[in-house]
């Protein structure tokens, strides 16, 4: 019989809160404890629950041994708390970024691999049913070679924000997903960005992505925007998919002359559009249930650290290009060890 697995969450802000409301339901999980440095966050958490709130990580660990954690503390912490999961023995899950810095991230991948446990990144849109469904066209070949994936992720400010602009803090989301989608890796970056709100880091930045194979990748990432977007264009050679992460929803529009013609298109005519129909999930449950089947298996993580220090990487170079207005080589990253 599987065993149930002792869950524990580590920061309640927003999300954090809700990695425990899902997790105090899932299948083969018990929550059996929280921590965040604010009370009444902690409070609030375990209100109706028979679960301990604790002030630290620290505490958590040692009283209550879980056996996964989620990890949902500021960027700034990432590093830390990781490192202290780990040696209490808990599989982990942490939130994007993977953490503050390449060198910070590694040290986390290192301890995990050497500890034998699993380690994943929290690139939650991986888990968008809308998502899945487009990967597995693409992958089919639905649309032929794909030539530029566009992303658009705006809205309004995030008071819970301080520690990183808006390339650290959204951007990796669509970075993971044109990685994800493509199955390519990016080798120059070019960003402009700039900042309106009094944080110290930008809150508004374009930035274009160049794929190794040739595609394109757009960004467009606010927190300016006084309505909440998130949607995804993928062109491809046969057509364009669009999806919306909120709504859960994949269109194809069709290149009715490439679809026509046999061989390598030559023109671009409007042909009929199709919405697929997508059974709706919440992205986060679907996230928690693919980390608890990993640790019950020992392993491959949902989403790998090589993938989380990859978009860490690629985040890094848009940055780097913000601030000095040219375009940015990416690193190929290495392996943790």
């Amino acid at each position: 019989m599987t065993r149930t697995l002792r869950a524990a969450v580590i920061g309640l802000g927003s999300m954090g809160a809700n990695h425990a409301r899902v997790l105090s339901d899932t299948p083969g999980v018990e929550l059996v404890a929280v921590a965040d440095a604010n009370p009444a966050a902690v409070n609030k958490t375990i209100a109706g629950r028979p679960i301990p709130g604790f002030p630290d990580a620290v505490s958590l660990l040692r009283e209550t041994r879980p056996d996964m954690v989620s990890i949902v503390v500021p960027t700034q912490l990432h590093e830390e708390v990781a490192l202290q999961a780990i040696a209490a023995g808990a599989n982990v899950l942490v939130e994007k970024p993977i953490a503050a810095t390449l060198d910070a991230a590694r040290r986390i991948a290192v301890a995990a691999e050497q500890a034998g446990l699993v380690l994943t990144v929290g690139h939650i849109e991986r888990f968008n049913p809308a998502v899945q469904e487009l990967k597995r066209r693409l992958d089919a070949g639905q649309g032929g070679p794909v030539l530029q994936v566009r992303a658009r992720r705006v809205g309004p400010f995030p008071h819970r924000i301080r520690d990183v602009g808006v390339i650290y803090d959204l951007g990796p989301h669509d970075i993971d997903i044109m990685r994800f989608l493509l199955g390519d890796e990016i080798d120059r970056v070019f960003a402009e960005s700039r900042s309106h709100i009094a944080t110290g880091n930008e809150d508004m930045f374009a930035g274009l992505v160049r794929f190794h194979r040739g595609a394109m990748g757009t960004l467009d990432i606010n927190w300016l925007t006084p309505t909440k977007e998130r949607t995804l264009t993928v062109l491809c050679e046969k057509g364009m998919f669009v999806v919306d992460y909120a709504a859960q929803s994949l269109a194809f529009y069709e290149n009715f002359d490439a679809a026509a013609r046999e061989g390598r298109y030559a023109s671009v005519t409007e042909g009929p559009m199709t919405r697929y129909p997508i059974p709706n999930r919440e992205p986060l449950r679907v996230e928690l249930e693919a980390f608890r089947d990993a640790v019950l298996a020992g392993g491959p993580p949902p989403v790998s650290a090589l993938d989380g220090m990859a978009a860490l990487a690629i985040a890094e170079a848009l940055v780097r290009s913000g601030e000095t207005g040219m375009p940015v080589q990416v690193e190929p990253v290495a392996a943790s060890t």
